[in-house]
């Protein structure tokens, strides 16, 4: 993919990702024939400022992990009140980089095939 592709997803996306992954990504990016580019168009990336909110909001019911994916996580939040809002609370931490993890690996799984 040429360099003004890649620039333009970089800067349309990286709030979806860690800063440290930026590099890794450009360089994959890069490496990537114009063929992914209508399947890295359709990938749904979760905000994690939206998540935040979310763990907030619904975190001991589990709401938020269920959202990203980690659905045995979400049914012990569910079932056990958020670890009695311990688990709700830590969330609270680290639900953002657990978000950005998780669109990173649907990204790199998108750009390995």
């Amino acid at each position: 993919m040429d360099n003004q592709k890649v620039d333009l997803f970089i800067l349309t996306n990286q709030k979806y990702f860690e800063p440290t992954q930026l590099q890794l990504i450009r360089e994959r990016l890069q490496a990537v024939d114009d063929t992914k580019l209508i399947a890295l168009s359709s990938i749904e990336y979760k905000d994690p400022s939206m998540m935040l909110l979310v763990s907030i909001f619904a975190g001991t019911l589990g709401v938020d992990r269920f959202m990203v994916g980690d659905v045995g996580i979400g049914v012990a939040k569910l079932l056990t009140g958020g670890g009695c809002g311990i688990f709700a609370l830590i969330d609270w931490f680290q639900i953002q980089g657990v978000t950005r993890r998780k669109n990173f690996e649907a990204l790199m799984q998108v750009l390995n095939y």
